[in-house]
Formats: C-alpha cells, sequence, structure tokens
C-alpha cells in the first residue's frame, strides 16, 4: 500500500511535469520516464513489484476463498507485459506505470482499512473498479496514439508491443466493465461487493 501511494505520487509528479513543460504528445512518447532521477528508480520497482502481487492469487487459494478469473488473467498477463516492454522502454509507459500506481494506491488503502475493521462506504468500493475501467479506457487511448505518433519517428514502439498492449487492455475493459454490472448493478450485498472489488486488481 505504502509503495503504491508513494510511487502514485512520484510518477505523478514527473507526468505533470512533462505535460506542463513538453505538452500531452511528449507525455505519451517520453522515454526519460525510464531513465530520470527518480522516475527509473519507480519505474523499475513497478516491473519488480508484478512478482509479489501475484502473492495476493497464492493467498486467496490457501484461504480457501473464491478465486475469480479477472483476479489472476489481470496479474498474469500485467507482469508478462510490464516486463516484456520494460526492456525495451516503449513509449506509454510513463502513462500506463502512473495509471497502475494510482489505481493500487486507492485499492490498497482500501484494503488496508476494511483489514483494519473500518466500515467505508460502498461508494468508496465502486470509486475504485470505476478508476480502474478509466484506466483500462485511457490505456486503449495511449496505446493508439503511440501507434499514429509512431510513423513519425519520435514515438517509440514496436508495432506488436502495442497489439499485444491493446488486447490486454481491451479485454481488462471487457471483464472489469462485466464485473462492475455483476457486482454493483445486477446484485450482490455491501459487504460481498466490497470485498471482491479487492481481488479484482
Amino acid at each position: 500500500m505504502v509503495m503504491s501511494i508513494i510511487g502514485a505520487v512520484r510518477t505523478g509528479w514527473y507526468m505533470l511535469y512533462i505535460l506542463d513543460t513538453s505538452g500531452f504528445k511528449q507525455s505519451v512518447c517520453d522515454q526519460s520516464f525510464y531513465s530520470g532521477p527518480v522516475s527509473k528508480f519507480w519505474a523499475y520497482a513497478f516491473v519488480l513489484s508484478k512478482a509479489p502481487e501475484l502473492g495476493d492469487t497464492v493467498f486467496i487459494v490457501l484461504r480457501k476463498q473464491r478465486l475469480i478469473f479477472l483476479h489472476w488473467y489481470h496479474h498474469i498477463t500485467v507482469l508478462l507485459y510490464s516486463w516484456y516492454s520494460y526492456k525495451d522502454r516503449v513509449a506509454g509507459g510513463g502513462w500506463f506505470m502512473t495509471m497502475n500506481y494510482l489505481a493500487h494506491a486507492l485499492m490498497y488503502s482500501y484494503y488496508a482499512a476494511r483489514a483494519a475493521g473500518v466500515r467505508v462506504p460502498r461508494s468508496l468500493a465502486m470509486l475504485i473498479t470505476t478508476t480502474q475501467i478509466a484506466q483500462m479506457v485511457m490505456g486503449l487511448v495511449v496505446s493508439g496514439l503511440v501507434f499514429f505518433w509512431m510513423q513519425d519517428g519520435r514515438c517509440f514502439s514496436y508495432l506488436d508491443n502495442i497489439l499485444w498492449a491493446s488486447l490486454m487492455y481491451l479485454s481488462y475493459l471487457f471483464l472489469f466493465l462485466s464485473f462492475f454490472y455483476q457486482t454493483y448493478i445486477k446484485g450482490g450485498s455491501s459487504s460481498s461487493s466490497s470485498k471482491k472489488t479487492i481481488k479484482a486488481d
């Protein structure tokens, strides 16, 4: 939780700096995120963190709790894609990492509050899932922009990387929308809905 919060602040601050000084296009195409004096640490930490995050899945199995497809599919594919992309330092990484840090900061803070016995409103669980959905939409937008701007040679990436990123984010969007519908619209108690939200990412 603490790492996600600090990571969200540090990467978010860097992304705001790029947006303010160089504009939106540069924030998408920027590769200095991987080598900046502060951002490079948080980029590396992000990639490494995807391995221990799989521990969530192990604990769920050991506790004999229900393991939904979205949970393990998301963790495994994010790990594989993050490691795959980091080695090439492709464009769009700054947005992908910052958005994920932010979503995890909210999610794990919520989880910690529940574990401490704090009664958190159902609306906050819905907000977290909505944030995750927005992350997937933005992931698709950034992937599309990298593809278009790659043509002028200033947005470094590979076609296969963009394809995998787009398929990954599209599948996440479908699964998170389905999760939102099944959990908050179709039915389910407040308590069970809150618990399932935390296990979805």
